[in-house]
């Protein structure tokens, strides 16, 4: 399903990670998937509250607790840097979405890393 928020399909989802050879691409590739499959659920199930939205964006982020498994076998890993981009990222969606008033902490809630 294609992504109709023109914010969403127009970002580069963790960009400044690809530019630092430590990530490496076929990893972040599946991360930045991550992140495009939460903006179509998002667009597909269109939640009415933050409470909802924590449940998709929750359920992404146990996506990227086990991701985590391949950054390390990768000789990489999710770090203050990686954190905070992708922490970025998720608030970049929440805001496309129209949820402004989101906690980020909170919509990676669940996170390992």
């Amino acid at each position: 399903m294609p992504i109709t928020n023109q914010q969403a399909a127009e970002r580069a989802f963790l960009r400044p990670l690809y530019a630092d050879t430590y990530y490496p691409d076929h990893v972040l590739d599946k991360g930045k998937a991550i992140l495009l499959r939460l903006c179509e659920c998002i667009e597909a199930e269109r939640p009415s509250d933050l409470t909802a939205l924590y449940v998709l964006t929750h359920a992404a982020t146990e996506e990227f607790n086990v991701l985590e498994e391949e950054f390390e076998a990768a000789g990489s890993e999710i770090e203050t840097v990686a954190r905070e981009e992708i922490a970025e990222d998720f608030w970049f969606v929440a805001t496309a979405y129209g949820f402004a008033d989101a906690d980020a902490e909170e919509l990676i809630a669940t996170r390992d890393w």
